[in-house]
């Protein structure tokens, strides 16, 4: 990164080419100016946050203590506070990012209301909150720039060198809050060209990483819902190539794919591919379907089907609505070979929708998938609908049970009970739960862990509780003891409302432009002084 000295001597030599036409224009405010707006394009981002992702992809590689983790946000204000948190107590935003869950904008963002997360909402929203995301990320650098601007300004004006040039160091070594973004382009929204449009805007927007599932489009489910539909691995592989093509074409020759497959909890396939040769994908897919042994054409009916599966002739189990069963007990298999294929056909990373939070499970199938992919790496949904309190009370109880422990004091299928809260089994299982991500990266490959919903959760839970409050008995200390204090004491920066919106860089911008008649809004007469 250049100088801040650096940048305003450019700014001086443009200027002063232009003679006194441009007199009136300070180069050091050009140079504040440049550093606050670092990055011009969605596109200059994507290529940015790629590469942090390969060197962290890397990292892990070397020590699976290096794994990265990031929450799904919502709203661009809720990703741009998770990251100024994030530097505030750790000094740095390096290997945590932000997740873009196509179930939240469902949810939350569609013009037609609260949608299910099935890919009904308009495609165009994905994109949007990319670029949203990314915009106030920008906002949270030009505030805290600003306010290493003013610091520097201070020392100047009073003479502290030591202060200046401290303040020169942290301008001049300042991390931006913009961090990769995994963005959930659910299952394409469409076919292989629809995918690769939408792939366009949403790198276009700043996404360097772009997450796709297996599912059918037009029948796509939440991947903790029942009901998943997924489609052969030729349909599949042409939707990774299309979001290459599309980060080729943009110039991010580094963008990273994810490829999601719903199959340990998908039981049907809409389409049986065709098979050129035994043993193909198409053969090998196949394989999965479940139907009858055909051994006399008086078996079938008007409109049925028959494949030859192997040495023998089948008729596919089918549904009302055409779709075409798998046999049961073939989801893990199925698991393992998707992955497979698309590691081998272009993506990067893998996405294995598992309907609990196992780490002995999870190592189990990524164990099968590196026999031939050794580098094989997870993104790992921690879903809050897992009950994780009771998914993991059940595994120490189960742990206890094998190792010979007493367990007698233990319903291990009432284990939610707050009545176990304080017991020697429940530190165990949340003890268990701290170190759920680090463990299960070392053990079961996951290089990436995320919440999808966290915040859409927090927003509820905190409003409630604030509701509860003031509309009660509390009254108004309901908001100043919950919510006001608290931010004061623990320093958030949003309890100056008025700076995070940007009103004192539009003051330094006034001051800029209009010199000694700008009309400032942070004089003396402004509450915010107060904090």
């Amino acid at each position: 990164m250049e100088t801040y000295k650096n940048k305003a001597q450019q700014a001086g030599e443009t200027i002063k080419q232009q003679g006194t036409s441009w007199a009136a224009i300070n180069p050091e405010y050009v140079a504040r100016m440049q550093l606050q707006n670092r990055f011009n394009t969605g596109l200059d981002i994507a290529k940015y946050t790629a590469k942090i992702m390969r060197e962290d992809m890397a990292n892990y590689d070397a020590d699976t203590a290096n794994y990265t983790q990031s929450l799904g946000c919502w709203h661009g204000f809720v990703g741009q506070q998770k990251m100024i948190a994030i530097k505030k107590h750790f000094g740095s935003t390096r290997s945590r990012y932000l997740y873009l869950s196509g179930w939240m904008v469902a949810a939350m963002r569609s013009e037609f209301g609260p949608l299910p997360d099935q890919s009904m909402h308009e495609k165009t929203s994905v994109p949007e909150l990319i670029e949203e995301l990314y915009t106030f990320l920008k906002q949270a650098d030009a505030r805290e720039l600003q306010h290493l601007f003013k610091a520097l300004d201070d020392a100047r004006e009073a003479g502290d060198k030591a202060a200046e040039q401290a303040a020169q160091e942290s301008i001049d070594n300042f991390e931006t809050h913009v961090v990769p973004i995994i963005a959930d382009i659910d299952a394409g929204f469409g076919n292989e060209e629809a995918t690769y449009l939408l792939s366009k805007k949403m790198i276009e927007a700043g996404a360097c990483c772009i997450q796709i599932e297996n599912q059918v489009s037009d029948a796509k489910q939440c991947g903790h819902q029942d009901g998943k539909v997924t489609v052969p691995h030729e349909d599949f592989l042409a939707k990774i190539n299309a979001v290459r093509y599309a980060f080729l074409e943009l110039g991010v020759d580094d963008g990273v794919i994810v490829a999601r497959t719903d199959s340990l909890g998908a039981g049907l396939t809409q389409k049986i591919p065709v098979s050129q040769t035994p043993g193909d994908l198409a053969d090998q897919y196949n394989a999965f379907i479940d139907g009858e042994t055909v051994t006399s054409l008086d078996q079938m009916k008007s409109g049925d089907m028959m494949i030859k599966q192997g040495d023998r002739l089948i008729k596919p189990t089918r549904l009302p609505n055409g779709l075409v069963r798998f046999k049961p007990d073939t989801g893990e298999d199925r698991v393992v070979m998707d992955c497979i294929n698309s590691l081998q056909n272009g993506a990067d990373l893998l996405w294995i929708e598992t309907e609990k939070p196992h780490i002995g499970q999870i190592a189990s199938i990524v164990s099968r998938i590196r026999e031939a992919a050794p580098n094989a790496k997870l993104v790992y949904n921690n879903s809050p609908s897992f009950n994780w309190t009771l998914n993991f009370r059940q595994q120490a109880f189960d742990a206890w049970a094998e190792e010979g422990k007493d367990v007698s004091a233990y319903n291990r299928a009432d284990l939610m009970s707050s009545e176990y809260d304080d017991t020697e089994l429940s530190a165990e299982a949340d003890e268990r739960i701290r170190c759920f991500q680090r463990d299960a990266a070392a053990q079961a490959g996951i290089f990436h862990h995320l919440i999808t919903l966290p915040t859409y959760h927090t927003a509820a839970l905190s409003t409630d509780n604030l509701a509860k409050d003031y509309f009660g008995e509390m009254g108004m200390l309901g908001y100043v003891k919950e919510v006001q204090r608290k931010e004061i004491r623990q320093g958030l920066a949003c309890v100056k409302h008025q700076d995070m919106s940007g009103s004192n860089m539009g003051d330094d911008h006034k001051e800029y432009f209009s010199g000694a008649q700008a009309l400032k809004a942070s004089g003396k007469d402004n509450t915010m002084n107060q904090f």
